[in-house]
């Protein structure tokens, strides 16, 4: 495979994971076909104010691990002139994107945001207490995913970085090859290979990482004590915490996207309708009316 055409590709199984749906700590964001966005969940930040933006390409949503004194949270949004608009909490300066330029993909973790400009290299804003924004010496990055203190780099030749806190070994994503998608939870790391094979190292204390068994995978997310995977039939497998019954997808058929967030599960079925599992005290499952979501 040549260059453009694995940049190609990795651009595609992208796009196929989770852009246009976001799980957060507490709320939900969809694109719809029009480029507009609608959220539901907690809006205490302003994190679901987004009735206003247009001309979106891409959602995220940043994610905390469940805790009594976590929650706050925020929501970016990439346009398709490179530009990025970011609402909700900002304490950290997190929401501080609106010079950005020229950018192909997001992330946002805890505190953060991260971006992706067309030439690989990365910006990031908020946080940095353990150096999770510390990429500004990254380069042929095609795509980012953010947990809650680490950062991790997809690169174009199908290997692995990663930044932060490394408690749990996280970041030990170094011997990686083979990579097509990446995503990072509370304090695992997840990645596909371009076999269907899924890898995960870090916390495993619920069994988030126990995915060494999975075949057949097109997409990954990984919530904060959970994972779920994307099957190329449009079924779905979880492992990990299911306090909140995240995990319970293994009756959803036809999906064609996924996200977790800390506590829940959503994923986009091909008629462009939304399905939630998990903890709801918030709102943050309630999609079922939702339509016209873009894939």
């Amino acid at each position: 495979m040549d260059y453009n055409s694995r940049k190609e590709t990795l651009f595609e199984t992208k796009r196929l994971r989770n852009n246009t749906i976001a799980a957060g700590r507490r709320h939900t964001i969809a694109l719809k076909f029009d480029g507009t966005v609608t959220a539901v969940g907690d809006n205490k930040s302003g994190q679901c104010r987004v009735s206003d933006w247009s001309n979106i390409i891409a959602v995220v949503a940043g994610n905390v691990h469940m805790a009594t004194n976590t929650g706050n949270a925020h929501t970016v949004g990439l346009r398709s002139d490179g530009t990025v608009s970011a609402v909700g909490w900002n304490k950290h300066g997190q929401c501080d994107v609106n010079d950005w330029r020229d950018i192909v993909t997001v992330a946002a973790g805890w505190c953060r945001t991260v971006g992706v400009k067309s030439i690989g290299k990365v910006v990031a804003v908020g946080r940095n207490n353990e150096a999770e924004c510390n990429v500004s010496s990254w380069h042929d990055i095609v795509a980012v995913t953010a947990g809650d203190w680490h950062t991790v780099g997809l690169k174009l030749d199908g290997t692995v970085t990663a930044v932060g806190n490394n408690k749990y070994r996280q970041c030990n994503v170094n011997d990686w090859i083979d990579i097509m998608a990446v995503s990072a939870g509370y304090l695992h790391t997840v990645g596909l290979r371009s076999d269907g094979t899924v890898l995960a190292v870090g916390r495993n204390i619920e069994g988030e990482c126990d995915v060494s068994n999975w075949r057949d995978i097109v997409a990954v997310a990984a919530g904060s004590y959970h994972t779920v995977g994307l099957k190329s039939d449009g079924t779905m497998v979880a492992v990990g915490s299911n306090k909140h019954h995240q995990c319970d997808v293994s009756g959803w058929h036809d999906i064609k996207a996924i996200s977790a967030g800390c506590a829940h599960t959503i994923g986009r079925k091909s008629d462009g309708t939304m399905v939630a599992v998990g903890d709801n005290d918030y709102g943050q499952c309630d999609v079922s009316g939702w339509s016209s979501i873009q894939l």
